[in-house]
């Protein structure tokens, strides 16, 4: 298609050119909805295969379908607004930007709220039962907390 299309601009757009370029893009462009077709039956297709072995594939497989195509951005604008293109940029960006905003001075006073301080906060002592109830409500599937330990 590429090759047609520039032998008909190059040589004045004669008509025999234009069509055979207008009949290479008609090609083209039923090959990629065919190929659409088909990938659309095989994600249907697995999604049958899967749906009673393992149920959270299927759905995430199907909102990921629902969803469509997706474009992951991958820039980034310095402090002028132009747009950091390499990764080395890039990097240097988001190294400004954590520098910035985690190191900070702490307060050098501690705020206070009626009669006691916030660091100050009395907490009950945690028995065996409060920690085995706590373990039985936590989900599947899901990400660690900050203690780095999985609810599996």
């Amino acid at each position: 298609m590429k090759k047609a299309r520039e032998k008909w601009l190059i040589k004045r757009r004669r008509e025999n050119e234009e069509q055979e370029y207008h009949h290479k893009r008609k090609e083209a462009h039923k090959i990629i909805r065919n190929k659409k077709k088909l990938y659309i039956k095989n994600v249907v297709e697995s999604i049958e295969d899967q749906k009673y072995n393992n149920i959270r594939k299927t759905y995430q497989t199907i909102k990921q379908f629902k969803k469509g195509y997706q474009h992951k951005f991958n820039m980034i604008r310095n402090k002028k607004g132009e747009l950091a293109m390499n990764t080395r940029e890039k990097e240097e960006l988001w190294k400004e930007y954590f520098d910035k905003l985690l190191n900070t001075e702490e307060p050098k006073e501690l705020i206070k709220t009626g009669n006691r301080e916030i660091n100050e906060v009395e907490v009950e002592e945690l028995t065996i039962e409060d920690v085995k109830k706590a373990m039985r409500n936590l989900k599947n599937n899901k990400a660690a907390g900050t203690d780095g330990i999985h609810p599996e």
